[in-house]
């Protein structure tokens, strides 16, 4: 209950002070690109129920039946010019405010996953992690901020994020399921803040320290 309260009022507040900020960006995808203003996915929530995750349309239409599905690599052509801005601000997050509000997301909790990543996630790890809320935010999006540039790096991104990063994803959103906490929550919001704003702060590896230990193929990236 605390969490949630917590959630209400920090996401209103978001709403209320970027709502300008919030009114161009829509503005700006209604006469720009395609003229879509919203990208609605089905995600699993608590409990795993299904809820559709809200951000601002940063793709093409029909991205998820071209080229790398639903994994987005640097400089894909599927990405609109506004769309590389929004995403690599994070801007493009900001509609979730609203499902925090109507209670399908926290702000800090596990990535809420499309069906088939949620698949690779291993049966404990769903279990544990169906018992809390998602999140905007959390230790997996702080771990994982920059996934695009970790995928560039490997030969076969599509089989890499399935058989390494999505299941190790699993692991660390596990782990916070486990030690959930009113203090781990604002320290989050905090690190998340921080690597938005100073990318190369490197507040991660202290992360890193604390959850489960990554496969090696992955200790090296995410060291890097």
């Amino acid at each position: 209950m605390v969490i949630r309260g917590l959630d209400l009022l920090f996401s209103l507040a978001a709403l209320l002070v970027f709502s300008p900020l919030l009114l161009l960006v829509a503005i700006a995808l209604r006469f720009s690109g395609e003229g879509e203003v919203f990208y609605r996915q089905v995600r699993f929530g608590k409990g795993g129920r299904e809820f559709y995750l809200l951000k601002f349309a940063t793709m093409m239409k029909h991205s998820p039946a071209m080229g790398t599905g639903e994994l987005t690599l640097p400089n894909d052509p599927r990405v609109l010019p506004l769309g590389r801005i929004l995403r690599k601000t994070k801007l493009n997050e900001l509609p979730q405010l609203l499902n925090i509000v109507a209670g399908d997301l926290s702000l800090i909790g596990p990535r809420p996953q499309t069906l088939r990543y949620y698949n690779f996630y291993r049966p404990d790890d769903r279990v544990c992690i169906d018992t809390i809320r998602p999140g905007l935010s959390g230790v997996g999006s702080i771990l994982f901020r920059d996934e695009e540039t970790l995928l560039s790096k490997v030969n076969d991104p599509i089989a890499f994020d399935d058989q390494v990063i999505t299941p190790y994803k699993g692991q660390v959103e596990h782990w916070f399921a486990l030690n959930q906490s009113v203090s781990l929550y604002f320290e989050l919001i905090f690190t998340t803040v921080l690597v938005v704003l100073i990318p190369s702060s490197g507040l991660h590896q202290r992360l890193l320290s604390r959850v489960p230990p990554p496969p090696a193929e992955l200790s090296k990236l995410l060291e890097s």
